[in-house]
């Protein structure tokens, strides 16, 4: 069992930058293909990012590329979302997942292991 928890959420104004964290703990916890989603209240939940396993190819949503870097640290068994020139639109609990060994897919049922959420509001 893969046991993840995403840090670094908080309240920033537009324009501002967070780094969103992932440390994970259990058994082959390097081994998968990972991502980031994010779900609004009131929206589905919506893809922002994802990584290969070796971190060589990397996904994003059309609404995140060019301001959102993905990158993992597997010797750390860690991945990060670091997140610049957010907007009011960027609001949402941000969720990683991993356990993909399909690829880098935007599907969220190819993911079968998911952290609790970090919230991240941005005010105008």
């Amino acid at each position: 069992q893969v046991q993840l928890i995403e840090s670094g959420g908080g309240l920033v104004q537009a324009g501002g930058s967070l780094r969103l964290s992932c440390a994970g703990a259990g058994r082959n916890f390097s081994a998968y293909h990972k991502a980031w989603y994010r779900q609004a209240p009131g929206k589905e939940r919506e893809f922002v990012a994802g990584i290969s396993v070796t971190g060589t190819i990397t996904k994003y949503s059309d609404s995140v590329k060019g301001r959102f870097t993905i990158s993992r640290d597997n010797a750390k068994d860690t991945m990060y979302l670091q997140m610049n020139r957010l907007k009011p639109e960027d609001t949402a609990a941000y969720y990683c997942a991993t356990g993909n060994s399909r690829g880098v897919t935007t599907t969220w049922w190819n993911y079968r292991n998911w952290g609790q959420g970090t919230q991240v509001t941005v005010s105008s």
